[in-house]
């Protein structure tokens, strides 16, 4: 993982090592620079050619991710995906409010809106963040910039655009900001729209359009001592395709609201925040290329708090002592279609009043023990609760005259014997009978140590014991007919999904070891991590019955219901930058290369896990020379043969991309171009999941994997005043 810091040298650096570098260095919130953290880009202007959704950033720094929509794809960290890695945006816990994870956190903010971001893989510090088993993910847009000057006026500002061709994608993104010394005020958005991408044999990938936009407004004010900031986000998605699910995304809409408060003391820091998300979010039909009747609704809301005390021990360590409080609120409901039997003449309430409320504390200690030893020791214990409201089916059953009305969900062709209404209802009984509360209790703990070998040697050594609690669609999903849960589910699998009120915490144990070393001229810089992560209660699925839609023989799919099992998860990377010329008329040029492998499988079993990405490869070459970077990289994926054969997964053929691009910077305007899939090669994604859109199109090839991207021929210009 490579990123470029303020004085522009390269680093490579584990996400270990990239939370000790954040964690030393000084904490200066009322200064004119953000907290050290890892720039998006090395030049102000330049960052903002990064426009649409954050997934090219991330990838820089090891993390995979499931494809979704356009905008939301799922991040995956050491094999482990979804809500099992938490992700904050400016601090905040966002819970994706959907069945199908179609508004995961990230997707609230777009590239051009990121000041930094950083990623913690597996053992990250209790600080971190908790609830979550395979690591953080925390980007951050509130980075207040002040003037010299009493006067409010005017500080800077930035216009972007972009344009792909492989889906005739429109990006653009927009900033301005009023400074003084103690006021800053800064205004962020963005705007996105693409239809369908193409494939490498110049296929449409169907229903992988969408349409999105986002808006921040951040003010701030400071003193010597103290600064208080307040953002107010909103966001609005007005459609956008999910080819691996049964339903698309037909409206986001989501406002928000972050305060910040940081005070410094003689020998101590204090700060505060205070998060509100709500969200109104929609699935159902948009366009021909998936199109049906069906109508699913989501009202959500999250509230949080923090507040955290930093006590100086010396110079070289302090404690950290802080209580966190997460609320999430959610409404679930599927209105009844006029006219059908199946789907009406009441609304299907699937989440109602759905709560799951987190309270924790924590203490943390970090210091550097001696010239050679820098420590981070951590305990975190939290309080989470879950609880839903009764529910309700359609109607009362069905007879089985009134199947034909299955195709208005778009999706189902015929129906089982077990696939009538009554079953819901049944179910929807049963349901409202059993017990809708729980209440975990988890203990968190890690052990971080950094150990500096030589001058040019380090050591790293990482553990931890992190737990996840069940999510409220894990737990309380309870429909149980095909229709019903195969609405069920963020995997993109095409199968069906049902929950389990009596799921357990997981509960992961991770051991993690890095070594370090570097040129002495600084030349070159070598990593090698290796990790090993045992899951006890890991939330997986067993096969409750099958069903075929369509009665071939490529068409089967399962009906699951989640259910814990152990797990065991371990990979190992290797990274590499190195300095391979230098000359004043060919400029600078750099290597950089890495390898990944990861492996899971359940222990009852050995079925390898869902979506594991097969070993894969990276080689680029960067150089610049005046005001020109270019760069030239290489990615390779192995063959995907470990599959979840219970979810059908299927298995990938192996492949290869390259990529060439190039940027020139004059002063305020900066012009890059790129083409990605230079040979145009068609390739499968390894954790694409299934199109269902295109089996809906043709089901005679039954599940295909989704297709990766052909070649684009992409140009972006910014400029910034």
């Amino acid at each position: 993982m490579v990123y470029k810091s303020k004085t522009q040298k390269t680093y490579l650096l584990t996400p270990v090592a990239l939370f000790i570098s954040g964690v030393l260095s000084p904490f200066a919130f009322a200064d004119d620079t953000p907290l050290e953290v890892i720039e998006v880009h090395g030049h102000a202007q330049n960052k903002h050619l990064a426009l649409g959704s954050s997934e090219s950033l991330l990838s820089d720094l090891g993390v995979d991710f499931s494809a979704a929509g356009g905008v939301s794809n799922l991040p995956i960290l050491n094999g482990l995906m979804g809500d099992r890695i938490k992700v904050l945006v400016d601090g905040a816990d966002v819970t994706a409010a959907c069945a199908n994870h179609m508004n995961p956190p990230l997707s609230y903010i777009s590239a051009n809106q990121i000041t930094s971001y950083n990623v913690v893989a597996g053992v990250s510090p209790v600080s971190a963040g908790g609830d979550n088993i395979a690591g953080v993910i925390s980007v951050n847009s509130i980075s207040p910039q002040y003037s010299d000057s009493n006067e409010l006026g005017w500080h800077s500002g930035y216009v972007s655009a972009k344009y792909s061709s492989v889906d005739n994608g429109r990006k653009l993104g927009v900033g301005a900001r009023l400074a003084s010394d103690t006021f800053s005020l800064n205004y962020q958005g963005s705007f996105s729209d693409a239809d369908s991408y193409e494939d490498g044999n110049g296929d449409v990938v169907l229903d992988t359009l969408y349409r999105a936009q986002n808006h921040s407004l951040t003010a701030a004010m400071r003193d010597d001592k103290q600064q208080l900031v307040i953002k107010l986000t909103h966001q609005k998605i007005p459609y956008q395709g999910f080819a691996n699910q049964y339903m698309d995304m037909t409206d986001n809409t989501s406002y928000g609201a972050i305060a910040q408060y940081k005070r410094s003391f003689e020998n101590s820091e204090l700060e505060g925040q205070v998060n509100w998300h709500s969200v109104k979010h929609e699935m159902g039909f948009f366009s021909q290329e998936k199109t049906g009747m069906m109508l699913m609704k989501t009202d959500a809301q999250h509230i949080s708090t923090q507040l955290k005390w930093r006590i100086a021990l010396d110079k070289n360590s302090s404690i950290l002592l802080a209580q966190e409080y997460y609320n999430y609120s959610i409404d679930d409901w599927w209105p009844g279609i006029e006219g059908s039997t199946m789907m009406g003449p009441d609304d299907y309430v699937n989440v109602n009043n759905g709560k799951r409320e987190r309270i924790a504390a924590f203490a943390e200690f970090e210091g550097q023990v001696n010239t050679k030893l820098w420590l981070n020791a951590g305990v975190r214990i939290e309080s989470i609760n879950t609880h839903v409201g009764e529910v309700q089916s359609y109607n009362d059953g069905m007879s089985m005259t009134d199947m034909d009305d299955m195709s208005d969900m778009g999706s189902m062709k015929s129906m089982t014997m077990s696939d009538t209404s009554t079953d819901n209802t049944i179910a929807a009984q049963n349901f409202n009978a059993g017990d809708r509360d729980k209440t975990d209790t988890i203990v968190d703990a890690n052990l971080l140590i950094n150990y500096q070998i030589t001058n040019y040697d380090e050591l790293q050594f990482g553990l931890a014991r992190k737990n996840r609690a069940p999510n409220l669609y894990e737990r309380y999903s309870w429909g149980v007919s095909t229709m019903a849960t195969t609405m069920i589910g963020w995997y993109g699998d095409g199968n069906g999904y049902i929950g389990n009120p009596d799921l357990d915490v997981e509960t992961a144990h991770t051991i993690s070891a890095t070594y370090i070393k570097q040129a002495k001229d600084d030349g070159w810089r070598l990593s090698t991590n290796v990790w090993y992560t045992d899951v006890s209660d890991y939330i997986d699925a067993d096969i409750v019955r099958s069903f075929n839609s369509y009665d071939l023989d490529n068409t089967a799919r399962n009906i699951f219901q989640f259910t814990n099992v152990d797990a065991i998860l371990y990979g190992a990377k290797i990274d590499l930058t190195a300095n391979i010329y230098e000359s004043k008329q060919l400029g600078n040029w750099q290597l950089h290369a890495n390898v990944t492998n990861t492996r899971g499988k359940r222990d009852d079993t050995n079925q390898p896990l869902y979506q594991i990405k097969p070993l894969q490869t990276q080689l680029g070459i960067s150089q610049q020379i005046g005001r020109f970077e270019n760069a030239l990289s290489w990615q390779w994926v192995d063959t995907k043969s470990r599959v979840d054969n219970n979810r059908f997964e299927n298995q990938t053929d192996s492949y290869s991309l390259v990529n060439l691009s190039s940027k020139a910077t004059w002063d305020s305007l900066t012009l890059s171009t790129e083409v990605s899939n230079v040979f145009d090669e068609y390739y499968q994604l390894p954790l694409g999941g299934v199109s269902i859109a295109a089996l809906k199109q043709d089901s005679s090839n039954g599940f295909e994997q989704l297709a990766g991207q052909g070649r684009s021929f992409n140009v972006s210009v910014s400029y910034a005043f």
